[in-house]
C-alpha cells in the first residue's frame, strides 16, 4: 500500500491548482488521481477561460482578482521559465443595453473595490473597437430568425470596459501547473479513476482506485468537477446542495480579414452572448451568458452530446453578427461541448471541509472555476498546510463552506 499526505482527485485547473499551492509552501507528500488520460479532458479543455473581475458579490471581485493576479504573472506564479500560456490582456468590455446607469454604478462599485475600469460612451467605443455595433437594442429583436423583420439599431449606451481583464489558454494554463507540480515532488497519475474513497472512525483513510489497488492517506480533496457526486456518493455524504453536470456549448469560427482591430473579451448582456479572441487572434469564440442555456443536466459525464446544437448556433451568431456587422456571413462555424458542475441553489462553489474529518469538497464553480482557480488552490492549501504565501487570496473560506446559506442573488447565471 502507498502512502501519501494529501491526495487530489481531479488533474484540471482546480486540482492541480490546489496539489501547486500545497507544494510550493509544504514537503506534504501529495498524490493527483485524474480517471482521464490526458491533461484537459474534464471541465478545463472546454474552457472559455474567461477572466473577468466583475462579479455580484465583492468576495467574489476579490477572489477573482486574486485568480487572474496569478495567471497575469504566470512564470512567476508556477516557477517556470518559459511557460505555456500567456495571459492576453485585452480587457472586458460588458456592454448592458439601453440601461445607462449600469455601467455608471459598476464603474464607481469597481472603482472602490480597486478594480481599473472605465466607461465608454458610444463614439469612444467606436474608436477603440472599430469592428464594434454600439446599439443597444437585444439582437433578438434586431430580426426575428423566422421573418427577417426589418430593424433600425439604437446607439446612446453606456459600456464598461476592465481594463486588466482578459484570458488565457486554459489546457496550456494546467501543463503549466503539471509540469511545475512534478517539478516539485507531486505525483500526477492519469488513467487512475477512484472507486471510493475509505474512512475509519468517521475520518479519512485513503482511496481505493477502480483497478484495486489502494492508497493510504490523512486527506482527500474531492476536485473532480462534473463526476464529483460519485465520489460523495461512494462516501454516503449528504450535502444541501444539489451539483449537477450540465452541458455547455461554445462556438467558434476564424476570423476573417473584414474583422479589424482589436475585439476585447465581450460579455454581450442585451443579447445573452459573450465572445473572445483565441489562437493567436486567428478565431472567434462565442458562448452564452443566458440562465436558459445552463439548464440541460447530464446523467452521465462521461457519455453526453458533444456537438453544438443547430437552434442554439444560429441564435449565438445571430447575436455575433449585430455586435459585429462586418463579420461576414462565410466560412465554417464549429461548435463544442463542455460541462459546468452547477451548483442549481446559488452558482457559488462550496469549498471546505465535510462532517468527514480530512474530507475536503471542492465543487460546484457553476463555469466560474478557471479564473477562480490559482486563489482557490490558496484556500485549500492553508487549510491542508497552516502557510501563508505570496499569490493568496484573503478571501474568507467560510463565505464558501460547506454548511453557509445560499448566497441571495438576482440571477442564477454565469454572470452572477
Amino acid at each position: 500500500m502507498q502512502h501519501k499526505d494529501v491526495v487530489i482527485i481531479g488533474a484540471g485547473i482546480i486540482g492541480l491548482s490546489i496539489a501547486w499551492q500545497v507544494a510550493r509552501r509544504s514537503d506534504l507528500k501529495v498524490l493527483v488521481l485524474e480517471k482521464g488520460s490526458a491533461i484537459g479532458e474534464g471541465s478545463t479543455g472546454a474552457s472559455s477561460a474567461v477572466c473577468r473581475y466583475r462579479y455580484t458579490r465583492t468576495e467574489m471581485v476579490y477572489l477573482a482578482r486574486d485568480g487572474i493576479n496569478a495567471y497575469r504573472h504566470w512564470s512567476q506564479f508556477t516557477g517556470l521559465k518559459q511557460p505555456r500560456a500567456e495571459f492576453h490582456q485585452h480587457g472586458v468590455l460588458w456592454m448592458p443595453g439601453e440601461d445607462r446607469e449600469w455601467s455608471q454604478r459598476e464603474h464607481k462599485r469597481m472603482a472602490e473595490l480597486g478594480i481599473a475600469t472605465a466607461v465608454l460612451e458610444d463614439a469612444e467605443l467606436k474608436r477603440l473597437f472599430p469592428a464594434f455595433n454600439p446599439c443597444t437594442l437585444a439582437a433578438d429583436t434586431v430580426a426575428d430568425l423566422a421573418d427577417d423583420q426589418a430593424h433600425n439599431c439604437r446607439g446612446g449606451g453606456a459600456h464598461l470596459l476592465e481594463l486588466e481583464g482578459g484570458y488565457i489558454d486554459p489546457v496550456a494554463a494546467a501543463e503549466d501547473l503539471l509540469e511545475a507540480c512534478r517539478g516539485k515532488g507531486v505525483e500526477v497519475r492519469f488513467n487512475a479513476a477512484v472507486a471510493e474513497v475509505t474512512t475509519v472512525g468517521g475520518r479519512v483513510d485513503g482511496v481505493r482506485l477502480a483497478n484495486g489497488e489502494t492508497v493510504s492517506c490523512a486527506h482527500v480533496v474531492n476536485a473532480s468537477g462534473p463526476w464529483c457526486n460519485t465520489i460523495l456518493g461512494s462516501l454516503g455524504l449528504k450535502l444541501p446542495w444539489t451539483l449537477t453536470p450540465t452541458r455547455i456549448q461554445v462556438l467558434y469560427l476564424d476570423r476573417p480579414t473584414e474583422l479589424r482591430g482589436d475585439i476585447p473579451v465581450t460579455v454581450d448582456m442585451s443579447s445573452g452572448i459573450y465572445f473572445r479572441l483565441q489562437n493567436r487572434g486567428q478565431q472567434l469564440v462565442v458562448g452564452s451568458t443566458l440562465e436558459e442555456d445552463e439548464q440541460e443536466v447530464v446523467a452521465n459525464p462521461d457519455e453526453f452530446n458533444r456537438f453544438a446544437d443547430d437552434h442554439f448556433t444560429h441564435a449565438r451568431i445571430h447575436a455575433l453578427h449585430h455586435r459585429l456587422p462586418s463579420l461576414p456571413y462565410r466560412g465554417a462555424i464549429k461548435g463544442y461541448c463542455g460541462l459546468y458542475t452547477i451548483n442549481r441553489e446559488d452558482v457559488h462553489p462550496i469549498i471546505g471541509e465535510s462532517a468527514i474529518s480530512g474530507f475536503f469538497a471542492v465543487n460546484g464553480f457553476s463555469g466560474h472555476g478557471f479564473k477562480l482557480a490559482p486563489a482557490v488552490g490558496s484556500l485549500v492549501a492553508r487549510l491542508l498546510t497552516g502557510k501563508s504565501l505570496d499569490f493568496d487570496t484573503e478571501v474568507p473560506i467560510e463565505f464558501f463552506a460547506l454548511d453557509r446559506q445560499p448566497i441571495d442573488l438576482g440571477s442564477k447565471s454565469v454572470l452572477a
